[in-house]
């Protein structure tokens, strides 16, 4: 279900809108009682607006354990696209839906916009959507206005376009398998709620997702591993002498997280169990990266293959985000880049200075950049 889309041809050309109370706090819900038509001067810009946060994200799908007729999102999204003239009905009971699921008390109240957008290109085939924003958050502004012929200042309270809080993008693309749905959630926080509770989606499980997450899984596993032998080492001691003091080079741990993802860059298909027999090698470690795997998959709500193409982009991704930072406690901190834990001995070197009686690190370069 991999799709290249392209916002270009789009135009957002009629609204339905709502104010989403929270029910525990006795807070209504106000729905649209006819739909904003755009006007086409307007649409430009406000497309733009909409459907900046879409651009880049991974895709989701909507997903039921027994059938997707039986799925209301898609249910009302499949009417609207089937019949665009049914925007207001099944506008509002997607607003009512969202009312419906917002009762935990860390959910905030918002401005809702439910958005018909036609002329969204998904592999080249032009397709309408369906956007869902929601605002948790007011911001005042500034405008200026002529009056009496002098000018006048005023203060405004309205939605910061930039601050949208969570949305989603429902493209009539592969219905049968829950469409293509793309979405976000700026607060972190409540990502069940909107992902699995109000949008009830996972993410379609393609290349670069599945090359995203086991490569991150690797890197998160090999740095936990190495941080545990550092912990065992130091509790490995006796009455009568203390553990030495770990000096180990926190590169090195980085490298290990390195040597996980030198896996993915020289292999064309992932394989669980030739991973487990080439990286992780001991029962010990492949019992452990099983559990980590499980408890993953538990938080997303869906199960991984065990077999898939790599990703090389993702994968190139996920080696960039191996480096570490050396805080030394005089205050300087030293950042060392991926690509330097493969020789860090060439170009630093560690010791004692029995004059400071302190430690050192030395650094060796050719230029500054």
């Amino acid at each position: 279900m991999s799709a290249k889309i392209r916002f270009t041809s789009a135009a957002v050309t009629r609204l339905v809108l709502a104010k989403v109370g929270h029910p525990q706090r006795d807070e209504p819900l106000q729905t649209s009682k006819q739909v904003f038509e755009v006007a086409e001067e307007d649409q430009s810009a406000l497309t733009a607006l909409f459907l900046k946060a879409f651009k880049n994200l991974a895709g989701y799908r909507f997903h039921h354990h027994s059938s997707l007729d039986q799925h209301e999102m898609n249910a009302c999204s499949k009417a609207i696209f089937e019949s665009p003239e049914g925007l207001l009905e099944k506008g509002c009971d997607i607003a009512k839906r969202l009312y419906s699921k917002s009762n935990h008390p860390n959910i905030k109240s918002g401005d809702l916009c439910i958005a018909f957008v036609e002329g969204i290109e998904v592999n080249g085939e032009l397709v309408n959507g369906l956007c869902i924003l929601k605002s948790e958050s007011v911001v005042p502004f500034l405008s200026i206005s002529t009056k009496d012929g002098d000018l006048h200042l005023h203060t405004e309270q309205g939605i910061n376009p930039e601050k949208i809080d969570k949305g989603c993008l429902i493209l009539n693309f592969h219905p049968h398998k829950g469409y293509h749905v793309l979405t976000f959630d700026r607060s972190g926080s409540d990502s069940r709620f909107w992902v699995r509770d109000f949008l009830g989606v996972v993410a379609v499980t393609d290349s670069p997702f599945l090359t995203n997450k086991f490569t991150n899984m690797a890197v998160a596993f090999a740095k936990e591993e190495e941080k545990a032998k550092k912990q065992l080492k130091k509790e490995q001691k006796t009455e009568e002498q203390e553990a030495p003091e770990d000096d180990t080079p926190p590169w090195e741990t980085a490298s290990a997280a390195k040597d996980a993802i030198t896996y993915f860059e020289e292999k064309e298909q992932f394989s669980l169990q030739e991973f487990e027999e080439q990286v992780l090698r001991t029962p010990e470690a492949v019992e452990k990266f099983r559990k980590h795997k499980e408890k993953v998959e538990e938080e997303q709500g869906q199960r991984f293959d065990d077999s898939f193409e790599i990703s090389k982009k993702d994968v190139s991704k996920a080696k960039k985000k191996i480096s570490t930072v050396l805080k030394l406690d005089t205050g300087v901190e030293i950042h060392v880049k991926p690509g330097f834990v493969d020789q860090p001995e060439e170009v630093l070197e560690r010791g004692f200075d029995e004059d400071k009686g302190m430690k050192f690190i030395k650094v060796y370069f050719n230029g500054e950049m």
